[in-house]
């Protein structure tokens, strides 16, 4: 029997704010909720932001105000919404109107004399140039004379043609929520978003880990880029061409494998499998994919899913820029006929586009497998049943589409109708697009969507697309449309891509429905995370609703497990919404182990059948491994 891996918690911080109980999904549908939710959104955007704080059993404002919690939106909803989503890159990133930059210079002597300075002994380049006279006026100062030209590099600043970016909510510092000794920041935004996910599960971590083996415990997790900021590869590279000192950090936090590393030593305190895959766009789900497989195999029991991207740098903007990828600023205002670009609608899904827009944030998904998931009482939040992975065959450039995705969708429609029927998939079924907001991608994606709907008979087939309101994240990017498949199930409403007039004309939209507003879709019951990548790293998800993983644990456990599953729940339930409220209310407390609870290795003790591990309850087998019988002696 194949287990069937169970959604039990998601958390993390992107554009739109914090992942758990939606409320990043809700900001995004802001204008659709109903007075409490929209009341209860504002809130905690507002402590997210620093806006408003929880102090005696009051909210006060930065300037010691009490207020409650209904004038929230009246004071600061103008400054919270301009504050979240796709906008002008604030200078806390860098400075795109003076972006700063080392310019060559060429100077030519005036005279036959040359060029003559004078500068410190131990300034002087090593080997010094054989063209260069050098004299020593004092022991630590020398004059130099160059015969006819010098190249120099000095600091220059220059307007950057991408303003834009899907940036962490302004004001929201993970830096400051717990003792980050300098770490990078998407690393910082790591620690925030599996804390966000574990605490989102109800569950008392403690005893969710020993409830299993030490080794039936998974993190799975990537960044594509790596932490390219001044903390990690960015500083790395940048310090000495700077004339800067490397730090002994930069290499080590800078790693792509670091989102996962921090989550094992600093938050779970896992010692099981560990595992970090990058596929560009993609990171997230091939993640995903290889923490459902083991579920499915039985080898991880408990999985913590996550990536994390924070590489809003002029270096990485630059790179994208110049392939072309970017939108910016001279084609969004030919795309609006307009002597100002909207910084809010840079990115623009299925509609007339010119770019994708870069993102940063940090998604963790808790998945179990569906035994445990009901004997602990957790809350089902979904389903993922199967994510697909093909790559694209022969190409002339890395960077075009091909036949990959229309594998991974195929599958992935496929099996879901075999899973819960026809029905269910032509009129409950939605895609969360890739999206990417480039010319060619809402050409191709769309062909996909559409043949695959021809062939299973699919109409007004719902899309949504998450980069419209929160950028590309790159290596979380499916990670945010989880977060929104997550939300839609819930709430029921439909985003629409808002940053668009109307679908363009090439978009194969006829079996498609593509809105250009939220509206109201009634239940829904699959969702397919769909994902294509550069370089042929294209990956789809099947993600059943809560409604739908019920019934069919109803359908493999039947009654009685269900009847306990739910006594179990009421418990999980109540400390969900005890974290919520404090979530809403700014108080996060982060899980940071920084030394706290370290192995003794010498205590542990090992036979032939077994290693036990201090601090866990149960022990590792190491009898049973063997999975070559018929081969051995």
């Amino acid at each position: 029997m194949t287990a069937l891996p169970i959604i039990v918690g998601m958390g993390g911080i992107n554009a739109a704010g914090r992942t758990s109980f939606h409320q990043g999904y809700r900001r995004i549908i802001l204008d659709k909720l109903d007075d409490a939710a929209r009341e209860e959104t504002f809130l905690g955007l507002a402590t997210l932001m620093n806006l408003v704080s929880f102090k005696d059993g009051e909210l006060v404002t930065q300037d010691g105000e009490f207020i409650t919690a209904k004038d929230i939106e009246s004071k600061f909803g103008k400054q919270i919404v301009d504050g979240t989503l796709i906008r002008k890159i604030e200078k806390n990133h860098f400075d795109v109107d003076a972006t700063h930059w080392q310019q060559k210079l060429t100077i030519t002597a005036n005279s036959n004399e040359g060029i003559t300075f004078t500068c410190r002994k131990r300034d002087l380049p090593s080997p010094v140039p054989s063209s260069w006279v050098v004299e020593e006026i004092e022991p630590k100062t020398v004059s130099v004379r160059v015969p006819e030209q010098l190249e120099i590099k000095h600091d220059s600043y220059r307007d950057n043609p991408i303003k834009a970016a899907g940036q962490l909510p302004t004001g929201f510092e993970p830096a400051n929520m717990y003792n980050s000794r300098y770490q990078p920041r998407g690393l910082q935004a790591t620690i925030f978003a599996a804390t966000d996910a574990i605490k989102s599960t109800g569950l008392d971590w403690d005893f969710v880990m020993n409830s299993v083996r030490p080794d039936e415990i998974g993190t799975y997790s990537a960044s594509v880029a790596g932490q390219m900021d001044a903390e990690g590869l960015g500083g790395l590279v940048r310090s000495r061409l700077k004339g800067d000192r490397v730090s002994t950090k930069q290499l080590a936090l800078g790693l792509n494998t670091m989102s996962t590393d921090f989550i094992n030593a600093y938050v779970t305190g896992s010692v099981g499998t560990t595992f970090s895959t990058t596929g560009a766009c993609a990171t997230f789900l091939y993640n995903l994919r290889a923490a459902v497989n083991d579920i499915q195999a039985g080898r991880t029991r408990i999985a913590v899913v996550a990536s994390v991207e924070c590489a809003l740098t002029p270096e990485v903007i630059e790179g994208f820029g110049n392939m072309g990828a970017l939108a910016n600023e001279e084609g969004l205002k030919k795309l609006d006929n307009s002597d100002v670009a909207d910084h809010r609608r840079t990115s623009r899904p299925f509609g007339e586009n010119c770019g994708f827009t870069i993102g940063e944030g940090a998604q963790v998904a808790i998945l179990m497998d569906d035994k445990l998931a009901l004997e602990l009482g957790a809350q089902v939040m979904g389903s993922v049943v199967d994510v697909f992975v093909n790559a694209d065959g022969v190409k002339k450039s890395i960077t075009a589409p091909g036949p990959g995705n229309y594998i991974t969708m195929a599958k992935s429609v496929a099996l879901a109708q075999q899973i819960v029927g026809t029905e269910s998939l032509q009129k409950r079924s939605f895609i969360l697009a890739h999206g990417s907001s480039t010319p060619q991608n809402r050409v191709t994606e769309s062909a996909i969507y559409h043949r695959v709907a021809e062939a299973f008979s699919i109409e007004g087939w719902k899309l949504a697309a998450p980069k419209a309101f929160v950028g590309h994240t790159i290596a979380p990017a499916s990670g945010d449309q989880l977060a929104m498949a997550l939300g839609v199930f819930s709430h029921k409403i439909m985003p629409g891509i808002t940053t668009i007039d109307k679908v363009a004309d090439d978009v194969w939209s006829e079996h498609l429905d593509i809105r250009t507003e939220h509206y109201e879709c009634g239940e829904m019951d699959v969702a397919f995370i769909n994902s294509k990548g550069f370089g042929g790293n294209n990956a789809t998800a099947t993600v059943f609703s809560p409604k739908v993983t019920q019934q069919l644990l109803h359908k493999r456990h039947g009654e009685d497990a269900i009847a306990s599953y739910e006594l179990k729940l009421r418990d999980t339930t109540a400390s969900q919404h005890a974290y919520k409220l404090a979530a809403d209310k700014g108080q996060y407390e982060l899980i940071y182990r920084f030394g706290n609870g370290m192995i003794d290795e010498s205590e542990l003790t090992l036979d032939q059948s077994a290693l036990q591990i201090p601090g866990f309850e149960q022990a590792i087998s190491l009898s049973g491994l063997n999975q070559y019988q018929d081969i051995s002696k």
